[in-house]
């Protein structure tokens, strides 16, 4: 995984979220509705998968629902604990496991379909300029815990936060280590838009138009 100005030497692996309910759009796998002729999962996955060293996707339920993708899928593995965090531990022990060659996990969330082509990038530069535990990115203010550079080292800690403290906020567990914050431009599209609404959707229809174009 390189750039022509400033290579990662580090392997990533990507680690999708992709386990949103879309109930507010009438419920089913939220990463599944289509903009403008795919997935956004899809989209996510073009995004993500050439800044990184492999792929997977954590998801609860059948699995077999996102078998087009053919990508390993890891359900949460601490039970009772719904959300981003058990599923950034999910990516965490399963690089662990699988991927021993990895120290970086990318996280980002199924339902944003126009993610920077170079997040993997800036967040592993600004890891090493600031001498940082975890990345995460930003735009228009306001802080994208979700899409973030973990060290895989910290999963005994996320674990221990989850299961004995009963942690849930993404931020709230980044606050305790050294964190680099990556801030991205909101146009000509804020890259981490994401879709929650039925207005979203045809939003993202509009501004998939812009962004197949670029």
């Amino acid at each position: 995984m390189t750039t022509d100005h400033d290579p990662i030497l580090e392997p990533v692996l990507g680690l999708v979220l992709a386990g949103g309910l879309a109930r507010r759009m009438g419920g089913g796998d939220k990463p599944m509705r289509a903009i403008a002729g795919r997935s956004m999962l899809q989209r996510v996955i073009d995004r993500v998968a050439p800044q990184c060293d492999g792929l997977v996707i954590n998801a609860n339920g059948d699995a077999t629902r996102f078998a087009a993708f053919d990508l390993p899928i890891i359900p949460d593995n601490v039970a009772d604990f719904p959300g981003p965090l058990a599923g950034i531990l999910a990516g965490l022990d399963w690089a662990a496991v699988h991927r021993p060659d990895v120290r970086w996990l990318l996280s980002v969330p199924g339902d944003c379909p126009f993610l920077p082509r170079d997040l993997a990038e800036r967040l592993h530069r600004a890891l090493r300029e600031d001498d940082a535990q975890m990345a995460v990115a930003s735009s228009a203010g306001q802080t994208q815990h979700v899409v973030s550079l973990w060290d895989v080292g910290l999963r005994d800690d996320l674990r221990s936060a989850l299961v004995d403290e009963q942690l849930r906020q993404v931020g709230r567990f980044m606050a305790r280590y050294r964190l680099s914050t990556v801030d991205w431009p909101v146009e000509p599209i804020d890259p981490f838009f994401n879709a929650n609404t039925t207005d979203d959707l045809t939003e993202a229809e509009r501004l998939a138009l812009l962004d197949d174009r670029a």
